[in-house]
C-alpha cells in the first residue's frame, strides 16, 4: 500500500467544486509540507499547490490561483485540496505527496481521477 492515499475525485461539470483528501496511516502529515500534483493526459506532471509545513502558507501554480485551496486537519491526519470553479483543463489524476516544497517530496500516493466535462 502506498504511504499516502487520495480520495474525493470524480466527474464534475465545469464550474463545479470538489474536495480531495490525502491521508496516511503511520505517517504524521503535520511534520511535512504537502504537495498536490496533477497528471493531465498528454502533459507533464505539474505541481498545483504546496502547503508549507509550520507556516500554513500555500504556493500555487498560476493556472489554479484563486481556485485551489489547501488545508490540513492534524487531528484526522488529513490534508485537503479544495478545487472551485473547475475547468476542463483541470482534468487529470491528482496525487498528494509529503516532503519539502523546496527540496522535493518523499512519500507519494497513487492518485485520484478528476474529470471535468459537460
Amino acid at each position: 500500500q502506498a504511504p499516502l492515499v487520495e480520495s474525493g475525485g470524480g466527474w464534475v461539470q465545469p464550474g463545479g467544486s470538489l474536495r480531495l483528501s490525502c491521508t496516511a496511516s503511520g505517517t504524521p502529515l503535520e511534520y511535512f509540507s504537502i504537495g498536490w500534483f496533477r497528471q493531465a493526459p498528454g502533459k507533464e506532471e505539474e505541481r498545483v499547490a504546496c502547503l508549507v509545513k509550520g507556516y500554513n502558507t500555500t504556493s500555487a501554480a498560476d493556472s489554479v490561483k484563486g481556485r485551489f485551496t489547501v488545508s490540513r486537519d492534524n487531528a484526522r491526519n488529513t490534508v485537503y485540496l479544495q478545487i472551485d470553479n473547475l475547468e476542463p483543463g483541470d482534468t487529470g489524476v491528482y496525487l498528494c505527496a509529503a516532503g519539502s516544497c523546496q527540496y522535493g517530496m518523499r512519500y507519494w500516493g497513487e492518485g485520484t481521477q478528476v474529470t471535468v466535462s459537460s
